[in-house]
């Protein structure tokens, strides 16, 4: 299947547009990955973990039910909050310690996001097949939640 190119200035100015006046952290991460969830080719799985009480918690998302709580540290997203990294995985399969939520899911990209320098959470997409996501796609995700950032 051929990946659609995406054009992440405009995802991002439209993002910002959308955002702008709101402070509430739920609307905007919810707004955010509905926006993201129609405009990416190829993903099953869009959404956002939030940190409270030492551990992720399912917060905003697009897609199947997924798994609640996750451990800092543990699979995709617990390595990325533990390492403050984005984590860009090709095949989940092949990580240490992956968390299947969705058996569909083949690949990942998780991008830790800040309140006032301090890690809140991540951003979290899953993709039905490997290899979807590209360095393009890593940076073009990263101005994304770089603008969330600007209006949390």
């Amino acid at each position: 299947m051929t990946v659609k190119s995406t054009d992440y200035a405009l995802l991002a100015r439209q993002l910002d547009a959308l955002l702008t006046d709101e402070t509430d952290l739920i609307a905007n991460l919810s707004n955010t990955s509905a926006l993201l969830n129609e405009n990416l080719s190829n993903i099953n799985w869009v959404g956002f973990y939030l940190i409270k009480n030492e551990a992720l918690i399912l917060g905003p998302f697009q897609g199947k039910p997924a798994c609640v709580h996750i451990e800092i540290g543990r699979g995709v997203c617990g390595t990325a909050v533990q390492k403050n990294e984005i984590q860009r995985v090709a095949d989940v399969h092949a990580f240490p310690g992956h968390i299947a939520c969705d058996a569909a899911s083949q690949s990942e990209i998780v991008i830790p996001f800040h309140k006032n320098g301090q890690i809140i959470g991540v951003l979290d997409i899953d993709a039905p097949t490997t290899n979807r996501f590209s360095e393009s796609d890593e940076k073009g995700l990263k101005s994304i939640v770089d603008v969330l950032e600007q209006h949390l």
